[in-house]
């Protein structure tokens, strides 16, 4: 019945909702310094790289990301599968921040949440965006809608955070920010038409920069930083949070410390330590955009580490966006040796159908040789394993640091690291001859 439902008729119950929500718990925002986070990806890595800097900076606060919830000390995993809570859970969670004596909170926005206006009444200080690439368009039906749901962030804030390195970034700094500041990896004269246009745009260069395998150096304000996080996307990640500190009052030795603390973001290139020498990463990756950046630095790491073959597993979420589908194949075909396409989230949707959709973007392969289809994830990560030697990349994306697998109406037990350890150990007990098991 709810699909019959118009959309508009949707968000004016959430507005309504969110409203009630709002009174009943007494407009919980205006007490606490919002800094919202929104983008198609790096959202949960800069939320969490904010929410250091701030801590580091002797300050109380409150966080709700993709994968975990901080209350001052207390931190739990996020199992909703919700980017963003609704309007309910949002002010309860603002309430409980609030009582316990936070002073800013962190909070990832989804354009779902934007549109659906589930974020109603939330006294937002900082917008920051990270970058807008294709998402979600099975429910925003276009680019454009899309960029524009995400811009409802930037209507009434104080301060705004901009990569001027994403396509538009003007779109963005065209806003009645008090204050506005645009992050780069491309120098202090990037983007010169937006500077141009908005002469009040503080430009936030990061310099010098230096890619490794196993992280990233770069200078900004003249502070040198060393990121444990590799990858051009994580320093973009830095660069948000770092201009999110500035905006705050955070000196640039008290944000070194923070992010050089950060040694790794969970189930975001997160790698999975075994015994086999196998370079085994999982990642949230569930974008064409989030695949090619994965890949290009897998690929990065793979040339410099001299290693071997590069093994890919990975899905498309049901019910969402089909027309990434095909997109997302032809990427990792491009990209790895083997590849291995299985079940992610089908929800309602059946699962063949989205493997096959995929499929139709995998090129030059052969079924059975270079190319599998496997509907039950964890065969599939089980035959990943098994066909991986001494040196070679698994690649295990779409699930990131998830705890439950969405099939129809159920959410299973799920997650990517316990399963592959679980294989892991299954694959090493077979190959030990039964009676020195005893």
């Amino acid at each position: 019945m709810k699909d019959l439902v118009p959309r508009k008729i949707k968000n004016i119950y959430h507005m309504s909702m969110a409203f009630l929500a709002n009174v009943f718990y007494g407009f919980p925002s205006k007490k606490l310094k919002v800094i919202g986070v929104t983008g198609t990806n790096g959202k949960t890595t800069t939320i969490m790289m904010i929410t250091k800097i701030l801590e580091e900076g002797g300050l109380k606060v409150a966080m709700a990301s993709t994968i975990r919830f901080k209350i001052g000390e207390k931190e739990w995993v996020n199992r909703t599968k919700f980017t963003t809570m609704s309007a309910w859970a949002i002010q309860k969670f603002f309430r409980e921040a609030v009582d316990t004596g936070c002073e800013y909170m962190m909070l990832e926005t989804s354009s779902h949440s934007l549109d659906q206006n589930r974020i109603w009444g939330i006294n937002f200080r900082v917008g920051v965006v990270t970058n807008v690439t294709r998402e979600h368009l099975d429910y925003h039906k276009s680019m454009e809608r899309y960029r524009e749901i995400k811009l409802k962030l930037f209507r009434k804030i104080k301060v705004a955070v901009v990569n001027l390195d994403m396509e538009n970034p003007e779109q963005f700094l065209d806003c009645q920010a008090d204050k506005k500041y645009g992050y780069t990896l491309k120098g202090i004269n990037a983007r010169p038409e937006a500077q141009n246009f908005f002469p009040d745009v503080e430009i936030i260069p990061a310099e010098d920069i230096k890619f490794q395998i196993d992280g990233t150096s770069f200078k900004v304000g003249g502070t040198q930083i060393n990121l444990h996080l590799a990858g051009g996307f994580n320093t973009e990640n830095a660069m948000a949070a770092i201009a999110a500190g500035l905006s705050e009052g955070i000196d640039f030795s008290t944000m070194k410390k923070a992010l050089e603390k950060i040694m790794l973001i969970p189930g975001r290139i997160e790698p999975v330590p075994n015994e086999r020498s196998l370079n085994i990463i999982i990642d949230y990756a569930v974008t064409p955009d989030s695949l090619e950046k994965l890949y290009g630095l897998v690929k990065e790491i793979r040339d410099t580490k001299k290693g071997g073959r590069i093994i890919s597993i990975f899905g498309s979420c049901g019910e969402r966006d089909r027309g990434k589908r095909p997109m997302m194949g032809k990427i990792v075909s491009t990209n790895a040796d083997l590849v291995i396409v299985t079940n992610e989230d089908p929800y309602g949707e059946e699962p063949l159908r989205i493997i096959s959709e995929i499929s139709e973007g995998i090129q030059d392969r052969i079924e059975g040789k270079n190319f599998w289809k496997i509907l039950d994830r964890r065969k599939a990560i089980k035959k990943a394993l098994q066909l991986a030697e001494s040196g070679d990349f698994v690649i295990v994306t779409g699930k990131g640091a998830e705890e439950t697998m969405a099939i129809g109406k159920e959410r299973i037990p799920w997650n990517d690291k316990k399963v592959i350890q679980e294989v892991l150990q299954e694959l090493e007990s077979k190959q030990i001859p039964k009676f020195l098991q005893q």
